[in-house]
């Protein structure tokens, strides 16, 4: 009953995962959503909750220190979750898929990317919680740009958004 569960869990992540990959070739939308995974990489959440919690006065910098610890924590975990599952990417596993950037060494499950946006963002939404109609839909278009660039399933994007929105709860509710 469960490898039943699983096979079609793992059916219904390639059928998304091939819809979404293969929305076209559109050099607007190439553009835009590789604008968006950025917004998910190292250098841009780094840059960013460092450069809040150096350079803003408090209480925002407060926030950004925060964003920081649940990117470490979040990062950390998305690391030893993929050495230990070694989840293929979709463009070694689906002969089908496109890949519309640069392939990656690592494994796909979860989405690193989607993890980092979405723990960056949860502390910056507990201060400004307005900001959820612009940081919430942007960590949801990194995940999805995820998809759409052939690097990850869906299952690998909902995941880091679980473990990402779990880092910053951990880093929001038990402050010290």
């Amino acid at each position: 009953m469960i490898e039943q569960f699983y096979g079609q869990l793992r059916e219904w992540d390639e059928r998304i995962f091939l819809w979404c990959n293969g929305l076209g070739a559109h050099p607007v939308l190439d553009r835009l959503l590789r604008g968006c995974t950025f917004l998910g990489g190292a250098f841009f959440t780094i840059g960013i909750t460092l450069s809040v919690a150096l350079f803003v006065a408090e209480p925002l910098a407060t926030y950004g220190w925060k964003s920081f610890a649940a990117l470490t924590i979040s990062h950390l975990s998305a690391v030893c979750i993929k050495r230990r599952l070694r989840r293929m990417r979709p463009y070694d596993a689906l002969p089908q898929a496109k890949i519309k950037t640069a392939p990656l060494r690592d494994f796909s499950f979860p989405s690193g990317h989607t993890t980092a946006a979405f723990s960056t963002a949860l502390p910056l939404l507990s201060a400004f919680p307005w900001g959820m109609y612009v940081a919430l839909p942007l960590a949801c278009l990194v995940g999805l740009s995820r998809v759409y660039l052939g690097v990850h399933y869906p299952s690998d994007c909902a995941a880091g958004a679980l473990l990402g929105l779990a880092a910053a709860s951990l880093v929001i509710f038990f402050p010290h």
